[in-house]
């Protein structure tokens, strides 16, 4: 259902969100523009100790007038759940999940759009220790259970001769989930046990989600010799969650509301020069005062070959339970927890950037390269701090430390010959660090790297194509080292500390062969192998009361898979 994904550096543009500073990820779906269908099944076995299974299906049909279409989608995924270091607890968890969705547009008339989308997820997760027991009885598990519902509708018309037009658009999601996180006590404390067993730490939570606006642009022809496209626009987005888990008197019920109106010019001054300069003005529930987030970018095409841009950009985070807060990790024997500081205020943030992008082509091939420095200020960075513990566990607190900046530089190399062979690779090489040390454990020395965050990061990617049934792939992606807490409670961990891991290089592989079928009808048969040299974290804790995140490096470990498509 993907046509295309954009990466947008730097933040430029008003138009994304305020904490778009370092660039936007733009996932673009198909547009229905011919009858097709896909089916699209396959295997994957995860280092000979569990099964995945996967199906794809989608179909589209299009009006014979082409004013209409229609997509369908049905996805189903079953994954068992993997134990790396056979201690009889997962590293990875299980999975069972079904999608299904539709999108569709219509023209009404020459000069308007309408789309719009529905869709449904089911899934369930579990992890922790492998048993057919209830979550509440193995020794140590989490197990979620989702129900998510999303749907958008947008709506354009263009007019003044196709130099204007207006956008209004809604999204909504509903997410309803079930959990439970928790570590059956020991025999030995015979009150926490019976207490946990009368009282098991199930939690519900309910997230909706509402975002509307409405958007207009304007084409000046003749502005100042060059031509100008003005966009005008506002939006609403607001986010009510409610998290409960009554045993471990755990509770969040918030809702956030941000209002944000933004201009922006995207003025051609010459034909070699272009500047985007925009301003956001948000209003946030959480924050006590408007924020105003002025926007540049500059684009210099030198040549045919060449292009050179430059942008600056502002934004912010509120002070608010973010996803990433509202999960609970096992360490240190019980169940960590983070809460917010009731001085936490939002963080704000500065952001440049500058690239060079070259790309020559000639008839049989064509090949370029990009150069970008990056550079981002935070100021009253967020961090999380150990507070202490409780009865359950571990409390972390969310604060706003002090100042923080990152930065780098990034080189990407490109090669296409003939359609038949292309090679995409890049490296990055970055500082992230606050400016004094930040303290993640009690009695351990601060550090000011930032976790979880590797200084060197790449990748690369050789595609081959030698005719139009046979495809190859070869990827690889390189993980430097970074710094990780890991705190005691496992059997094979007796010390809180921060470790540096090792680095990790993730080579996959991939071969198809597609077979003519009958009137356009394709059947395309693919195998491959995942993590290759399977390059993979060994040192997992064991047992109950492991530091659950301690995870890090690729996503699996070496993975063989097999597949047949089908499609017209």
């Amino acid at each position: 259902m993907i046509d295309k994904i954009e990466v947008i550096r730097g933040g430029g543009s008003s138009l994304y969100g305020s904490s778009a500073i370092g660039g936007t990820v733009n996932v673009m779906t198909k547009i229905p523009s011919t009858n097709s269908y896909s089916v699209n099944t396959s295997y994957q076995n995860i280092n000979g100790g569990a099964s995945d299974y996967i199906l794809n299906t989608n179909s589209t049909l299009v009006g014979s007038d082409k004013n209409s279409g229609i997509s369908f989608f049905l996805n189903r995924r079953e994954r068992d759940a993997y134990d790396h270091n056979n201690d009889n607890f997962s590293e990875i968890p299980e999975i069972k999940n079904t999608s299904i969705g539709m999108s569709a547009f219509i023209l009404p008339s020459d000069n308007q759009k309408v789309e719009f989308s529905i869709s449904n997820l089911n899934e369930y997760r579990y992890g922790g220790e492998l048993t057919d027991k209830p979550a509440h009885l193995a020794l140590q598990s989490e197990e979620r259970t989702h129900n998510v519902w999303m749907a958008s509708a947008d709506y354009q018309i263009n007019f003044n001769d196709d130099k204007s037009n207006f956008i209004g658009y809604t999204v909504w999601q509903n997410t309803d989930r079930d959990h439970y996180t928790g570590i059956v006590p020991d025999l030995v404390d015979e009150e926490a046990y019976t207490n946990h067993l009368t009282n098991p730490p199930y939690g519900t939570s309910l997230t909706k989600t509402i975002q509307g606006g409405i958007q207009l642009n304007h084409n000046l022809t003749d502005f100042l010799n060059g031509s100008n496209q003005l966009t005008f626009g506002t939006e609403l987005i607001v986010d009510d969650t409610v998290d409960e888990i009554e045993s471990y008197n755990y509770n969040i019920d918030q809702v956030t509301k941000n209002l944000g109106a933004f201009i922006q010019s995207d003025w051609e001054i010459l034909p070699s020069l272009n500047m985007l300069s925009g301003l956001r003005i948000d209003q946030h529930n959480l924050v006590d005062r408007l924020v105003l987030s002025p926007r540049l970018s500059l684009l210099y095409k030198y040549g045919e070959n060449t292009q050179v841009r430059a942008s600056y950009g502002t934004g912010f985070r509120a002070p608010q339970a973010f996803d990433t807060d509202l999960h609970i990790a096992f360490s240190g024997g019980g169940v960590s927890r983070v809460i917010l500081s009731e001085v936490l205020k939002e963080e704000t943030s500065q952001s440049y950037s500058a690239s060079i992008n070259y790309d020559r082509p000639t008839d049989v091939w064509v090949a370029g390269f990009t150069v970008e420095g990056f550079y981002t200020r935070l100021n009253d960075a967020f961090t999380l701090a150990p507070v202490g513990e409780d009865d359950f566990g571990e409390l972390f607190e969310k604060r706003n430390d002090q100042s923080a900046t990152v930065k780098g530089s990034t080189i990407e190399l490109r090669a296409n010959y003939n359609r038949q062979v292309q090679l995409e690779t890049g490296l990055t090489i970055q500082s992230s660090q606050f400016e004094n040390k930040v303290q993640y454990i009690d009695e351990v020395e601060g550090i000011r790297d930032f976790i979880r965050t590797p200084n060197v990061y790449g990748f690369a990617n050789l595609s081959i194509s030698p005719n139009k049934n046979i495809n190859a792939n070869i990827n690889y992606v390189y993980t430097g080292s970074m710094i990780i807490p890991h705190f005691a409670g496992a059997p094979n961990q007796t010390v809180d500390e921060i470790v540096s891991t090792p680095s990790f290089s993730d080579v996959s592989i991939k071969l198809g062969y597609k077979l003519p079928i009958i009137s356009n009808t394709n059947l395309e048969i693919y195998s491959g192998i995942k993590n290759v040299f399977n390059s993979y974290q060994e040192t997992f804790d064991i047992g109950k009361n492991r530091d659950s995140n301690f995870v890090f490096g690729p996503a699996q470990p070496r993975t063989f898979f097999v597949g047949i498509k089908w499609f017209y």
